[in-house]
């Protein structure tokens, strides 16, 4: 009696890829890839008054919010990185839509919690992104880039306080645990578990910009987000 040594293809094979969520992953990476420079404000009264989506990018200094919107918009140089991390003071918006016209627009918020930024430009840039949050009636959702390696720091807790009630309100709400590929499979777990305790009911979702991890999930998602209309929850 012989006996087949090869184990079942199961055990060997990855699941075949889904070829919805390719396909949804598909339209919204080359929805995301049009976003292009809308304009820079200094202060809120700067900011244009709009009536598309949008959707605010906000993170502590380093926490690698310029590579995630270069790399989901498939452009390298769309979000500047300042080499003096913390240094941007502006936020800047950037405008998504095919055929030129715009159906949402992203807000790159000034990076945060950076050291060497006097405490009184801290504490200015607190207030003026507590207020847009709070304020900005076309916000239609929040995305914090966190380090997982560190965690949620006493200003990302902050964030979440002023945030909470838009959130129960409805404002939709991901963090984005960047740098991921720095950890092992068994910390990314543990990492995505505790953030999903601590984002009271917003999504998490573990992101790589150099192992390509994650970036069809956060594009289908932000999608979704900004075409609510066409079927996104």
């Amino acid at each position: 009696m012989t006996t087949n040594s090869n184990p079942p293809a199961s055990a060997t094979q990855k699941p075949a890829p889904d070829p919805q969520a390719q396909a949804a992953a598909t339209v919204a990476l080359g929805w995301l890839h049009t976003a292009k420079f809308l304009t820079t404000a200094p202060q809120l009264h700067f900011l244009p008054a709009l009536d598309v989506p949008e959707i605010a990018f906000v993170g502590r200094s380093n926490a690698g919010k310029s590579t995630c919107i270069n790399t989901l918009t498939q452009q390298k140089q769309l979000a500047f990185a300042s080499k003096k991390p913390g240094r941007t003071q502006h936020i800047n918006l950037f405008s998504l839509g095919k055929q030129g016209v715009t159906d949402a627009v992203f807000a790159d918020l000034p990076g945060y919690g950076y050291a060497a930024v006097p405490k009184q430009d801290k504490i200015r840039w607190q207030q003026v992104m507590a207020n847009y949050l709070v304020t900005r009636e076309n916000l239609k959702a929040i995305v914090l880039m966190c380090d997982p390696r560190h965690g949620l720091t006493e200003l990302d807790e902050i964030l979440l306080d002023i945030v909470r009630p838009r959130v129960e309100e409805g404002l939709k709400f991901l963090v984005v645990l960047t740098k991921a590929d720095k950890l092992t499979r068994t910390e990314q777990t543990k990492a995505l578990s505790i953030m999903k305790l601590q984002a009271g009911g917003g999504e998490v979702r573990l992101f790589s910009a150099t192992k390509r991890q994650g970036i069809d999930d956060v594009a289908t998602l932000l999608w979704q987000w900004a075409h609510p209309a066409d079927g996104a929850a």
